[in-house]
């Protein structure tokens, strides 16, 4: 097996320890965090069985999309939506995990192709304030989801946040109860969701301890980044 297929073994088994230590019964996949990668590698990890993949930059993305298209890959953006990226995100995506305001729903929405099923997606959700980083404020939440819920070329899957970054297990661990929390207000009021992408590479197991359904994996699975192979 090549380095890749041990790595997503590897990765796959820690998952099911993980759930069966914490007794945690959702469903919880993993979604490769292809970024900076080249071809060949998601070629191997998808060889491997994994075919779920996560991109964060359109361009690069497309490429490897043009690259990839005699497999079966469902592919996920995942990274800031500039509002003139929209029409081609809605039209070669199948997820989008980084919605984070009203205009960039309406847009993905609009720029939907009919021929294809409604896009998937999550809300980006920032509990830890940053301003440096995308997402909506708690408070802004409901309004968000009630908005998307009525778009039709949307289907609102749940949230997606990218926490602050820390060696600190107990720090994780908080950060991640907040993004849970906010999944289960919506989940409260009528909202149906299923879906709670939390968790990277340094972080996933905790992740998975407070509900993650989709855990982010990028260098665990495909080692560094190799912007210059690209």
């Amino acid at each position: 097996m090549t380095t890749i297929a041990n790595r997503l073994q590897d990765i796959l088994a820690t998952i099911q320890s993980t759930k069966s230590i914490h007794h945690c019964k959702q469903h919880v996949n993993l979604l490769a965090v292809s970024k900076a990668q080249a071809s060949s590698a998601i070629r191997e990890a998808h060889a491997a069985g994994q075919t779920m993949f996560g991109e964060n930059y359109l361009q690069e993305a497309l490429e490897k999309q043009a690259q990839l298209q005699d497999i079966a890959i469902e592919w996920h953006f995942i990274g800031p939506i500039q509002s003139n990226k929209t029409q081609l995100i809605a039209q070669n995506f199948s997820w989008v995990h980084s919605v984070d305001r009203l205009k960039i729903a309406q847009r993905l929405n609009d720029a939907r192709p009919e021929n294809l099923a409604p896009l998937q997606v999550c809300i980006q959700v920032n509990t830890s304030n940053e301003v440096s980083k995308s997402g909506v404020n708690p408070s802004e939440l409901v309004a968000l989801a009630n908005s998307i819920s009525s778009m039709p070329r949307l289907k609102l899957r749940g949230l997606m946040s990218i926490p602050e970054p820390t060696q600190d297990v107990n720090k994780q661990r908080a950060q991640f109860k907040q993004v849970r929390e906010c999944y289960d207000a919506l989940l409260a009021k009528g909202f149906a969701l299923d879906t709670l992408s939390i968790g990277m590479s340094d972080d996933y197991q905790i992740a998975i301890e407070q509900g993650a359904t989709i855990v982010r994996i990028g260098s665990a699975l495909f080692g560094a980044r190799h912007y210059d192979q690209l």
